[in-house]
């Protein structure tokens, strides 16, 4: 008892909000209990308990108010450990807020405000151990609440989750931005492009939401030397339809507010350049357009983006881009990547942080994608399996029981696009577009989704293609997938991918991707 009243604790409130529905992978709807929660950490337990209640009587707009007022009494857990200090129970804060944000499934929304990660400390070092002990505790207390570990952290709003603590070249790279942001505003400074180039899982897409929120939340505060942060008009926009529903709904669980994130079409449609907003984020920038399509009437969404905001911030990866509206003349690639270089803007991102790997691996897999090659032997390490095999069946079998684990929850299979697809229609001589080869078949993404009623598509509507469970039974695509992480996943290369003399080349008349086939 002298560790809960005596020394820093961190402590939970939660109490049943309502009910919702999720669809499982067989096509059934369940329903669930979802709850709201609340998370804090004090000094003093008892002080700050009372400090809750009395919010609650003399602010009608809390989250305590509305317990009083509807009598309801929460659910109260109170965490000491002998080694919490303050920088501990503030971590551990934060992660629980981080997995709550995660938690669509079983909390409706958090009612905290902005996390607060620490950086080094005594014992930091334990900090996982702890917070695993924790969680494992939380779960026999209530565990349609606290779900699993694997589930929420395989969950793509977790790997987005602004409240991430940063690696120390995303630190340095934030500080920067943060600085420059702030100087363009307060100088009245436009046309300011910072680029941040980097590769796949060098941690952009955290830095990007890191930015957004904390520019968002501290807009109003006080800083260390006593000065008020200024408030800016701050969007987000991702070419990326699932990409896209993640940071929406990352918003709205985290109260930024309505219509500050959107695909780019919409945000220029929207905007004028006489008006310009304060600052605009693009995550994913290889796959703005660089051409007109469908809705979008201009040259070059990122120069229209420029044009409509005073300072514009770009993640850009020129190894994903996909088709031929998204192709960068190298002139024009230079000459932005100039501009944002002359401006002291340009950062580039190296340390790889989504693959767990020995160097050795990260060489094989660069060679294999980059230099067009295959070594002999694919490496063997602990942390990252790179495995072949002559068939898909034999790959779908080993994903779909991967798939059926805790830990490995989020498996799925890929295909190269060589095969039939039409969003409009429906094939001629079978139920679904499919990847068929021999005798085995898979349906593409979306295809069971038709086969679905009203009530299970609202279930899953929220949801990334890779989170709903009946897409084990899918075969997703470069357009599916682009941009988000998974624990395995089967890749099938399909016809218009050959091995020749050595080497890797690709064939566009074997593909089933029109964008690929035309002249630019």
């Amino acid at each position: 008892s002298l560790l809960l009243l005596k020394y820093p604790v961190v402590y939970i409130h939660y109490w049943p909000s309502e009910k919702t529905e999720y669809t499982l992978r067989t096509g059934q709807t369940v329903e669930r209990q979802r709850y709201d929660i609340y998370i804090g950490e004090s000094n003093d337990i008892v002080q700050r308990t009372s400090e809750h209640f009395n919010t609650g009587k003399s602010d009608n707009s809390s989250w305590q108010h509305g317990l009083i007022n509807n009598k309801v009494s929460p659910c109260i857990i109170v965490i000491g450990h002998e080694h919490f200090n303050k920088s501990f129970t503030l971590d551990i804060e934060n992660r629980l807020i981080e997995y709550t944000l995660a938690m669509t499934k079983s909390v409706r929304k958090p009612l905290n405000g902005r996390g607060n990660p620490q950086n080094t400390y005594y014992p930091s070092t334990e900090f996982n151990e702890i917070f695993s002990k924790i969680w494992r505790k939380l779960r026999k207390e209530n565990s349609e609440l606290f779900l699993t570990e694997s589930e929420i952290t395989d969950s793509a709003l977790f790997k987005a989750s602004p409240l991430k603590k940063l690696m120390p070249e995303q630190v340095a790279a934030k500080e920067q931005i943060m600085l420059k942001v702030r100087t363009a505003y307060e100088s009245g400074q436009e046309g300011q492009l910072i680029f941040v180039q980097g590769e796949a899982g060098t941690g952009k897409t955290v830095l990007t939401t890191s930015l957004f929120y904390d520019l968002i939340k501290r807009g109003g505060e006080e800083d260390e030397t006593g000065t008020i942060f200024p408030k800016m008009s701050c969007y987000l926009m991702v070419n990326h339809d699932q990409q896209a529903k993640v940071y929406e709904q990352m918003s709205e669980r985290l109260g930024l507010g309505k219509g500050i994130v959107s695909k780019p079409t919409s945000f220029i449609n929207k905007h004028s350049p006489k008006d310009k907003v304060d600052v605009a984020f693009i995550d994913e920038g290889h796959l703005l357009l660089t051409q007109g399509k469908m809705s979008y009437r201009g040259e070059n969404q990122l120069q229209d983006i420029i044009d409509r905001a005073k300072v514009t911030v770009i993640m850009f990866d020129e190894y994903q881009v996909l088709t031929t509206e998204e192709y960068w003349e190298p002139e024009i690639m230079d000459k932005l990547k100039n501009m944002s270089k002359s401006q002291g803007n340009y950062i580039q991102l190296s340390n790889q942080l989504r693959m767990n790997c020995a160097e050795s691996t990260t060489e094989w897999i660069n060679n294999f994608i980059l230099n067009r090659k295959i070594t002999k032997f694919i490496p063997d390490n602990k942390g990252y399996k790179v495995k072949s095999f002559d068939n898909p069946k034999s790959l779908y079998d080993a994903i779909k029981d991967l798939a059926g684990k805790e830990d490995t929850k989020l498996s799925r299979i890929v295909a190269s696009y060589d095969w039939e697809y039409d969003a409009n229609s429906a094939p001629d001589d079978r139920d679904f577009w499919d990847v068929k080869i021999g005798d085995w078949s898979l349906p593409w993404n979306y295809e069971l989704e038709k086969t679905m009623d009203r009530k299970q598509k609202r279930a899953i509507s929220h949801m990334a293609w890779a989170e709903q469970d009946h897409t084990i039974n899918e075969c997703g695509s470069t357009f599916t997938i682009q941009g988000f992480d998974l624990s395995y996943v089967g890749v099938i290369l399909g016809p218009s991918v050959k091995y020749r003399d050595g080497h890797i080349v690709f064939d566009p008349e074997k593909s089933k991707n029109d964008n690929v086939k035309r002249n630019r």
